[in-house]
């Protein structure tokens, strides 16, 4: 997710069956921070076996060295067809309530992206029978008073 001045980017990572998210910030949409930030995500999932399909932005140019390093593949969508990577999409759709675009994302501290994925991964969901996406990723249950 882009912000308002274009530097700083918000790069997301979605389980598909738990909806669970992680977010991180990188300073530039550039390959090499884009990478890095996906780097430091991935390193949050260890042995998990996972697939990721980013966008066709320029920013994702070198994730080969992802797949090298997590032997995680990175299968890019069609042009012009979002609907290949629905999940990720509905999910920044959602993180929009809290990052609406034209928001500065310099400004934007770290703390407060990880307080947003904390809220969205606490977040009862339709879709998983009204658990929240920590529930099922983590497989708890969580007594909410």
């Amino acid at each position: 997710m882009l912000g308002k001045s274009g530097k700083a980017c918000v790069v997301t990572l979605v389980d598909r069956k738990s909806r669970y998210l992680l977010i991180g910030k990188a300073a530039k949409r550039t390959s090499e921070a884009v990478t890095d930030t996906l780097s430091d995500l991935m390193k949050l999932w260890p042995g998990r076996s996972l697939t990721i399909t980013p966008d066709r932005g320029k920013e994702f140019a070198k994730v080969q060295c992802l797949t090298d390093k997590f032997g995680t593949p990175f299968y890019f969508p069609d042009p012009h067809s979002p609907w290949q990577r629905g999940t990720n999409e509905n999910t920044n759709g959602l993180l929009r309530e809290y990052l609406p675009k034209g928001t500065d994302l310099d400004s934007i501290t770290d703390r407060r992206i990880q307080a947003y994925a904390e809220q969205m991964n606490n977040r009862p969901r339709k879709c998983l029978g009204w658990k929240t996406p920590y529930e099922i990723f983590f497989n708890v249950v969580l007594h909410l008073i």
